[in-house]
């Protein structure tokens, strides 16, 4: 299988870092704070001498988290210049063992005040990057075209870099919190007393402009989202074959009850269909269908492998 960056996806429409909302660089300080929270004893060794420092990286994956790291050294009075660009390929060889991704310059202090904090942003944020891409590019290599999408189940207090990691991976970040989709869950279900009743409180705040995403443990709680008014359903949790037969199902409904497929009184009817629950890298293609819209697994950002940096100052030469 080719490598997740030589298949051919589309690029993307525009810069990713300007999709940061104007609080974020007040998360890099308090980074910084934790990391340094009284004296810089390292500091004081090497002090504030103009120095140079390469940006290496050593392992295969896919370059994501400019924005961080530029802003990491910024403060700090630092400036980056990038010889990859955001979403290129880092890959190195037998022969070529590390590839320079980076130059770094500033007072020394100050490079190896932001050398941990940013590599560690960095690898965290390439890893979900690149097995983003592995993943897509397996779905488009078997001949599925649906949409792959991440989770809600990020780190605390990370979840900006994670999420930004799965678009600059190319798949979809799904919500980013509780306030970006009406996401009803089991325990929602439980607690409102049915589906119809939970999907009609949340329409009555929601409104037009907020979707309803319905979590089903089967067809027929499918089929009573969709008459509920539900955007999306998710078959969570159902067999490979039960995704099948119940995607083609809630299709055939549509079908059966307009005459053609989506369309209702001449207008679009269109309730996307989400599955769910324990998919990986390695079993996703039982569940890919022509029926199914949206695929998401948290396996692309929970548990997944980082990309190796490191940051090394020029080397003086010996008196």
């Amino acid at each position: 299988m080719p490598s997740p960056t030589t298949s051919s996806l589309p690029a993307p429409l525009g810069n990713y870092a300007h999709l940061l909302p104007p609080s974020w660089k007040s998360i890099i300080t308090a980074w910084l704070a934790e990391d340094t929270p009284s004296f810089d004893y390292g500091g004081f060794v090497v002090g504030e001498t103009l120095e140079e420092a390469t940006l290496w990286g050593k392992s295969q994956g896919v370059l994501a988290g400019v924005p961080f790291v530029d802003e990491i050294f910024a403060q700090l009075g630092c400036t980056v210049e990038w010889h990859l660009a955001e979403g290129a390929a880092v890959s190195p060889t037998p022969d070529t063992p590390k590839i320079k991704v980076a130059t770094v310059k500033g007072p020394a202090r100050c490079l190896l005040l932001g050398e941990r904090v940013a590599l560690n942003t960095m690898a965290r944020c390439s890893g979900i990057a690149a097995k983003s891409r592995r993943v897509l590019v397996k779905a488009r290599q078997l001949g599925w075209n649906g949409i792959i999408a991440g989770t809600r189940k990020t780190t605390p207090g990370f979840r900006l870099v994670e999420k930004y990691g799965m678009l600059v991976g190319g798949v979809d970040a799904h919500r980013y919190d509780l306030s970006s989709m009406v996401m009803l869950k089991d325990n929602h279900i439980w607690s409102k007393g049915s589906i119809t009743q939970a999907v009609q409180a949340a329409r009555s705040t929601a409104g037009f402009a907020l979707r309803i995403h319905v979590e089903c443990q089967s067809l027929a709680e499918a089929r009573e989202a969709i008459a509920a008014g539900a955007d999306i359903v998710m078959l969570d949790n159902f067999t490979p074959d039960g995704i099948r037969d119940a995607a083609r199902a809630l299709k055939e409904d549509w079908v059966r009850e307009t005459g053609e497929a989506g369309r209702e009184g001449g207008v679009v009817k269109r309730c996307l269909i989400e599955v769910s629950g324990g998919l990986t890298e390695e079993n996703m293609e039982e569940s890919l269908c022509p029926d199914v819209d949206i695929l998401s697994t948290s396996s692309i950002h929970q548990g997944c492998g980082i990309v190796d940096f490191s940051l090394k100052i020029q080397q003086k030469a010996s008196a």
